[in-house]
């Protein structure tokens, strides 16, 4: 399975980006996605997730209100809006993907089996 992320860059503290997660190699559909982020010198950390079918969406309380996950299957595609963006949302976002069955904790980076390679989003005050 490969991950390729998109959409980073620098904006405005207030500001929106949107960023895009297209998977191939497997058959999308059937995992479930999440969104981390590593701040330098921080370990990387859980933002949102969201189930094979797009029904189930979880969120760090750090973005809940300001961030959306989203994907279309049809497309191969995970996205995150993020809305008001603060300087402390300065990061590398990586997006992930998790085919195996079972329980797992959503915000736990060792329970997806596959990670992209990141993108840079610079939050200026």
């Amino acid at each position: 399975v490969q991950l390729v992320e998109s959409g980073g860059g620098l904006v405005q503290a207030g500001g929106s980006l949107r960023l895009s997660c297209a998977a191939s190699g497997r058959t999308f559909s059937t995992g479930a996605m999440g969104w981390f982020r590593q701040a330098p010198g921080k370990e990387r950390e859980f933002v949102a997730a969201i189930s094979w079918s797009g029904g189930s969406t979880y969120y760090a309380a750090s973005v809940k209100g300001r961030f959306t996950i989203s994907r279309d299957n049809a497309k191969n595609t995970v996205y995150l809006q993020m809305n008001s963006l603060k300087p402390e949302d300065t990061a590398v976002y990586y997006c992930a993907a998790r085919y195996s069955g079972g329980y797992y904790s959503k915000s736990d980076p060792s329970s997806y089996d596959y990670w992209g390679q990141g993108t840079q989003v610079t939050v200026s005050i």
